[in-house]
């Protein structure tokens, strides 16, 4: 694997598991088997070098995403199979993750692919929405950008009380709960 591609894999996984301030450039170096001098041939620095992997784990997620709910199926099945796909759970939300980290939201340069990510995937699931909602599978009352922003919210969420409870059970039991919900709003 070159360089690059060590710096960016190794600074994402760090990132996901330490946050930005627990992410050091030797921290980076060790994980990405790099030299100081490899690192800063190819990044200015660490903030550079965090904005690349923040934008590929963005584009990762949204890809991952897009995977499961471009498939065949109604609304509701293609969202469940977004919502049910595997993931490690205790780990939390790579994106979501760095919502909670006070750097990157204080940098518009690493909060925006964050955003753009998040909002992207509420976009989409609106648009499975409104395609529901379209076809009949959704009344004529239901909100989808309301609907897709819940739905956020509520995977989000179920990784923070998972995380909490240090047991995948509340994430389950979340996703479980926003799945019938859906499914009771479906005509």
């Amino acid at each position: 694997m070159e360089t690059v591609e060590r710096l960016i894999r190794s600074t994402q996984q760090l990132l996901w598991e330490r946050g930005y301030v627990g992410t050091s450039p030797k921290a980076i170096q060790a994980a990405a088997e790099a030299g100081q001098g490899s690192m800063y041939h190819h990044f200015t620095g660490k903030a550079e070098l965090a904005k690349a992997a923040i934008e590929r784990s963005a584009a990762e997620l949204t890809a991952a995403a897009e995977e499961q709910l471009a498939g065949p199926g109604t609304a509701v099945e293609r969202i469940t199979r977004y919502l049910r796909r595997d993931r490690d759970v205790l780990k939390g939300c790579q994106i979501g993750r760095l919502t909670a980290d006070p750097d990157v939201m204080a940098d518009p340069a690493l909060r925006a692919p964050v955003d753009a990510a998040l909002r992207r995937i509420r976009e989409r699931l609106a648009e499975i929405l409104a395609e529901g909602k379209q076809s009949g599978e959704f009344p004529p009352s239901l909100d989808p950008a309301a609907t897709a922003a819940t739905i956020a919210a509520v995977l989000q969420g179920g990784y923070v009380l998972a995380r909490a409870a240090a047991d995948d059970e509340p994430f389950e039991q979340a996703v479980s709960g926003i799945v019938q919900l859906l499914r009771g709003v479906a005509l």
